[in-house]
């Protein structure tokens, strides 16, 4: 991992699912870089093993699919941090692995509760504090799939393309304010989340990708961390891939 020394120097951020992976990626190279961060995830044990590995300021255990949890997570860790100036929503599941026929309406609706509602209430929640500051960042984790979708995988596959058309809308509403929102689309990539997964699905996704192989967190984490620093400066309403040459659009 190269670090840019004091990228993120006086910045805050808040990374929702910053316990493991890649948000706890993320969270440990700002901080690395000179930045403050505070870590949501709905693991309580994970957490405090992240806290204690990144150094993080502040850490909320909470479901982001409960909008009110999450509006007082956001006001807790900007009173921790005396200002939110990123946002990285990285937490998510795959849901099951079934054709549409077959697909459990529970896992549909967790699916969009944390995926892509979740991740509106954290946006919505963080807004405010970003527009009374007049500087803001934010980083919306969607994935290859909600562009070209994947199969056995509708819930996963449309709660992504969601965030996509959500992040496009955010990105355009807020040209103005000093805040930017874009998303980024990875391909898969080593992470704990495709232990959610049978190995013939994570077979079937890494043969969609030209380069032959998965992606690593550190590649992902990199991208993102451009796009919440202030070097992402006129690009907004707009999608990173880091797909390994899979996407086409």
């Amino acid at each position: 991992m190269t670090v840019y020394s004091g990228r993120f120097a006086g910045r805050t951020a808040i990374i929702a699912g910053g316990a493991s992976g890649l948000g706890r990626a993320v969270a440990a190279r700002i901080i690395a870089e000179g930045g403050t961060a505070a870590l949501w995830d709905l693991n309580e044990a994970a957490l405090a093993e992240a806290k204690a590995a990144t150094g993080a300021v502040h850490v909320e255990a909470l479901d982001i699919a409960d909008a009110d949890a999450v509006a007082q997570a956001v006001d807790a860790s900007a009173k921790a941090m005396g200002r939110v100036d990123i946002l990285v929503v990285s937490a998510g599941i795959t849901g099951a692995t079934a054709q549409v026929k077959d697909y459990p309406i529970d896992s549909w609706q967790r699916v969009m509760d944390i995926n892509l509602n979740g991740l509106f209430y954290c946006n919505r929640a963080v807004i405010p504090h970003m527009l009374e500051n007049g500087y803001g960042r934010i980083v919306n984790v969607s994935s290859v799939a909600g562009k070209e979708g994947n199969p056995n995988a509708s819930a996963y596959s449309a709660s992504k393309a969601g965030v996509i058309g959500f992040t496009k809308s955010l990105g355009k509403e807020l040209a103005t304010k000093g805040v930017i929102a874009n998303c980024v689309t990875p391909a898969t990539f080593e992470s704990p989340i495709l232990k959610q997964l049978p190995e013939s699905q994570v077979d079937y996704m890494r043969s969609k990708i030209p380069m032959g192989r998965l992606g690593e967190v550190d590649e992902n984490a990199a991208m993102i961390c451009f796009m919440a620093s202030e070097e992402c400066s006129f690009t907004t309403a707009s999608t990173f891939d880091t797909s390994g040459g899979r996407t086409t659009f």
